[in-house]
């Protein structure tokens, strides 16, 4: 992604106090510290510039939220993009969010074990030659750093445009025997579900007629034990099933 770079960026991050985090390792185990509740954390993964995750937070105020990208331009144009989605004169006016510069390669240093809730991983780069695969945020060295940073009701939220990460994404929650559910081969393809976000990548995909897969990947016991329950619900009221 190329970006043109604005005049004093590194300044700009600095006056944005809790908004931006340029040294995210020093809250590792201490985020719900950080924000100053005990609310759950959700956080994306390669935020871009910002859209999904802004609007999150502006919707869902009982939850905190934080975007991860690694240069200082995308950290920016989301701070402003956050600026702009809650009507904020400035950072102090955004409480449930914040924005980290830091490489995802190394997100063990970031987050504690069990201190996320939920991770979303939102078009990612697809690294599709074979040689690159250990890039892929779904790759299982990835994976598994994500199941230990997640607690009891952790879930990760993947979409993406192509099929072949898709493909391969796939296999690998199923290889790590991992519970999926709300599989689409093509979310907007009857229409956009009531409530969804978009990033900025898939409102340019939807308008071209790409589809969209996502997927959801239930981790935690207890996110794991309510999909169960969920899924006896739709079990036990299907015609001739006894319970």
């Amino acid at each position: 992604m190329r970006l043109r770079r604005k005049q004093h960026t590194q300044d700009w991050l600095k006056e944005q106090g809790k908004l931006v985090v340029l040294q995210p390792e020093a809250q590792r185990g201490q985020w719900n510290a950080y924000f100053g509740n005990d609310r759950p954390i959700h956080v994306e993964l390669g935020m871009g510039k910002g859209k999904f995750i802004s609007e999150l937070s502006r919707l869902n105020p009982d939850i905190n939220y934080i975007g991860i990208d690694m240069y200082d331009e995308l950290i920016r144009r989301a701070g402003e993009k956050a600026m702009a989605v809650h009507d904020a004169k400035d950072a102090s006016g955004i409480g449930n969010l914040c924005l980290v510069r830091f490489n995802i390669e190394r997100i063990e240093r970031v987050f504690a074990d069990r201190e996320v809730e939920r991770i979303y991983l939102n078009f990612s780069d697809p690294w599709p030659k074979t040689r690159h695969a250990h890039r892929r945020l779904t790759h299982p060295v990835f994976v598994r750093k994500y199941l230990r940073m997640l607690n009891d009701r952790g879930e990760i939220h993947f979409k993406t445009d192509s099929r072949s990460l898709f493909e391969f994404s796939l296999n690998t929650f199923a290889n790590l025997e991992l519970c999926m559910r709300n599989i689409s081969l093509d979310v907007h393809g009857q229409g956009t579900p009531p409530g969804h976000v978009f990033t900025e990548y898939e409102s340019k995909f939807v308008e071209q007629g790409m589809p969209i897969y996502r997927l959801e990947v239930v981790t935690g016991k207890e996110a794991v034990a309510e999909h169960r329950r969920r899924l006896e619900d739709v079990r036990s009221g299907l015609p001739g099933t006894d319970r």
